[in-house]
This record gives C-alpha cells, sequence and structure tokens, in this order.
C-alpha cells in the first residue's frame, strides 16, 4: 500500500485551494502560499494526514467495522460509488437526508419498504396490474437512487469518509451527535476541527478526489486482508487444539 508521492499529487491538482478570500483561518496550518489570489495546500501536510487517516482506517477495517462513504457532489459520485463497493462499504453520493443517522430507524423502515417492493415485482404471480407494476417500479427506482447505497447497513457505521465537509455538513453536524469517527478531505474554505482526522486538499477536482480516495482505499482493503488472515490463524490453532 503506496503512499501518493508528491508528484502524483501535484499532478492530480491536490494542491489548489479556494481563492483567498473564502478561506477558513482554521485551515493556516496546512496552507504553502498564495499564488494569484489563490491558496496552495501544503502537500507535505496532506501526505502526513493520508498516512495517519490510513493507519486509522486499517485498524477499522481490520476490527471489521464499517465506514460510510459520502460525497454527493456530482464530480465526485461515480469516483465513491467504485471505491465504496470496491470494498463491500455503504455510500450516499445522491443526497444526505436529514436524520440518516440520527433518525436511523425511520431510514431503515424506508429501506424495508424498497426491499419489500423490489420482492414484489421479482414475484411473477404477484397479482398486480400493469399501471400499479409501472407505479411501484418508479417508487423503487426514486428509493433506490437514495437509499440503495445503505440497503445493506443494518446498524450505524463507526466512520464516515467525506468529501467536502462544507457541503456534507449535515452529515458532519449528524456524525459529531452520534460520536461517529469522521475522515474527511478538507479544502481551505472549510473547517478541519469539524472532523476527526483531516486531509487537506482539493475537494472539488475529480483528480484529487480520485487519489486521496483510493489510496483510503488500499488502506481498507490491507484492513480486510489483516482481518482475513487473523481468521485463519485462529481457525488453524483451533483445529490443532
Amino acid at each position: 500500500m503506496q503512499t501518493p508521492t508528491y508528484k502524483e499529487l501535484l499532478d492530480a491538482g491536490v494542491h489548489f485551494g479556494h481563492m483567498k478570500k473564502k478561506w477558513n483561518p482554521k485551515m493556516l496550518q496546512y496552507i504553502f502560499m498564495e499564488r494569484k489570489g489563490i491558496h496552495i495546500i501544503d502537500l507535505n501536510r496532506t501526505i502526513e494526514s493520508m498516512e495517519e487517516a490510513g493507519k486509522a482506517m486499517r485498524a477499522m477495517a481490520r476490527s471489521g467495522k464499517k465506514i460510510l462513504f459520502v460525497a454527493t457532489k456530482k464530480q465526485s459520485r461515480e469516483i465513491i460509488i467504485e471505491a465504496a463497493k470496491s470494498v463491500n462499504m455503504p455510500y450516499v453520493t445522491e443526497r444526505w437526508l436529514g436524520g440518516m443517522m440520527t433518525n436511523f430507524s425511520t431510514i431503515r423502515k424506508s429501506v424495508k419498504k424498497m426491499q419489500s417492493i423490489e420482492k414484489m415485482l421479482a414475484e411473477e404471480a404477484s397479482n398486480i396490474t400493469k399501471k400499479e407494476r409501472l407505479m411501484l417500479s418508479r417508487k423503487k427506482d426514486k428509493l433506490e437512487k437514495v437509499l440503495g447505497g445503505i440497503a445493506q447497513l443494518n446498524r450505524l457505521p463507526s466512520a464516515m469518509f467525506l468529501v467536502d465537509i462544507h457541503h456534507e455538513h449535515i452529515a458532519v453536524a449528524e456524525s459529531k451527535k452520534l460520536n461517529i469517527k469522521t475522515f474527511a478531505m478538507v479544502d481551505t474554505n472549510s473547517d478541519p476541527t469539524k472532523v476527526d482526522f483531516a486531509i487537506p486538499a482539493n475537494d472539488d477536482a475529480s483528480k484529487s478526489i480520485a487519489i486521496i480516495t483510493q489510496y483510503m482505499v488500499e488502506c481498507i482493503k490491507a484492513g480486510l486482508e489483516d482481518r482475513k488472515g487473523a481468521k485463519s490463524q485462529k481457525e488453524g490453532a483451533a483445529a490443532k487444539g
């Protein structure tokens, strides 16, 4: 699991922050300089933060904890869906429904409703008309768009990985309320103290989002491999005993 190099991060445009007038003073420690009115992120700090966050994510995956991927901005959706699916983690990429975590029991009811519609539509012999089938199908598609990524999430996640905490402020607030650990890409217009693991990075460019997310996914994969190895070892020891 290789940490992206300084040059790779530079090529992906991870260092580009927002215009100076939009900055959050709490990001000062992560800013290298200002160029033509734009803040430039210190990539050495990005690498440090990535490694620290990655280490913690690996430990979480090793202990079997679920990490919810959250990114509802257009340029990040496909990247996040693919990343979360590759490690069998839940995700939210369409819209963060208020209360998605703080009112999780209601969300679970909506998921069950979606699953029962799926079951009904799959049953060939179900006595529903063509019109009813069409209406149910539309309802299912609507629910799936928003809840599909968390359909298998039976309990609250242990952590969240977010792209742009300024944009996902409701998700950040809910995670804080429930003591859910937060890992996030934080641009120069955001407050890094609002999350547990802030990774200073350009959270608008797809290349930047992809390179940071991929590293986090590699850390989760390593944790899952550790878990698999520990399980095999335990089973082997039990068989000998």
